[in-house]
C-alpha cells in the first residue's frame, strides 16, 4: 500500500509562466495541470498560442497527445501536410516524431499537452519555426 493519496490542484494555485523565447515565437502562456508521482510519468500543461504564436520543431521521447481547448490552431509533423485544429480535436504525435503546432494567423489557440517523462526529459527543442514555414499553409 501505498501513502500518495488524492490530491487536489485547485484553479489558480500553480503560476503561469510566459513561454521561453528560446522554444517558442511570439505570445505563450503556460499554466501547468499536473506532474504525476512515480511510478506514473505524465505531465500536462494548458498553453495558450496568441495569433502567430507557435513552438519551435521539437519530439517529445514518450509521443505527446494535444487536445485543443479553445480557438483555431496549426500543427505539422516533419514531412507532412500542415493541419488545421479546432476545439475537441486530438492530436497525437510518435515517439520521437519531429513536429511544432500554435496558433493561426489571426486567432488565439489553447490545448492541453501531455506527455510522458523518460529519465526526467519531455521533450527535446530544435530549431525555430520559419515565418516561411509558418505562413506557407494558411488559406
Amino acid at each position: 500500500m501505498t501513502d500518495i493519496t488524492m490530491e487536489i490542484k485547485r484553479n489558480g494555485s500553480q503560476m503561469s509562466v510566459k513561454g521561453p523565447s528560446d522554444w517558442f515565437t511570439g505570445t505563450v502562456r503556460i499554466d501547468p495541470l499536473f506532474q504525476a508521482n512515480a511510478p506514473a510519468r505524465a505531465v500536462a500543461a494548458s498553453v495558450t498560442f496568441e495569433p502567430g504564436a507557435r513552438t519551435a520543431w521539437h519530439t517529445h521521447p514518450l509521443g505527446q497527445t494535444l487536445i485543443v481547448t479553445a480557438g483555431c490552431g496549426w500543427v505539422q509533423h516533419w514531412g507532412g501536410a500542415i493541419e488545421k485544429v479546432l476545439p475537441g480535436d486530438v492530436v497525437w504525435f510518435s515517439p520521437g516524431e519531429k513536429h511544432w503546432h500554435g496558433a493561426g494567423s489571426n486567432t488565439a489557440m489553447t490545448h492541453i499537452a501531455i506527455q510522458e517523462q523518460l529519465d526526467g526529459k519531455v521533450v527535446d527543442w530544435m530549431e525555430m519555426v520559419s515565418d516561411e514555414q509558418y505562413l506557407c499553409r494558411q488559406s
